[in-house]
């Protein structure tokens, strides 16, 4: 099976939601509009295809010099334990370069797949959660 990775190209909404339903993650996806929103304004997107399916998604913020914020990464549940994660990350990783710090915040049920993904800890930051 091969999987074709692609940079900046902006999925359709409705498959983002199908991709995020079937992967977990837990986003707004009740709310079309929001989810377009997140992606016109994320300035790196990394996604993977199966044909003509979306089955992953890194979506990040960053400045491409100093910091990335990796805010999501989703693969579609038939399309787990193929490396699709890594290879989300590692095309992220290559992008950004060897001098930008790699920053995410963990679903609970995914933290023990960070560490394994070359990703370190951190207990030194700090949120204001969101009110809507």
């Amino acid at each position: 099976m091969e999987i074709i990775y692609q940079q900046d190209l902006i999925p359709e909404t409705d498959a983002i939601i199908n991709l995020y339903e079937s992967a977990g993650l837990n986003r707004p996806i009740d709310d079309l509009a929001r989810i377009t929103e997140m992606y016109a304004n994320s300035n790196l997107v990394i996604t993977a295809w199966h044909n003509k399916k979306l089955v992953g998604v890194a979506r990040s913020l960053t400045d491409f010099c100093y910091c990335c914020y990796l805010s999501d990464l989703a693969v579609h549940d038939d399309y787990k334990q193929q490396g699709i994660g890594k290879r989300l990350i590692a095309a992220t990783r290559e992008r950004l370069g060897s001098s930008v710090t790699l920053i995410l915040l963990s679903a609970p049920g995914a933290m023990g797949y960070y560490p394994k993904m070359g990703f370190e800890a951190i207990n030194n930051g700090f949120i204001i959660n969101r009110e809507g």
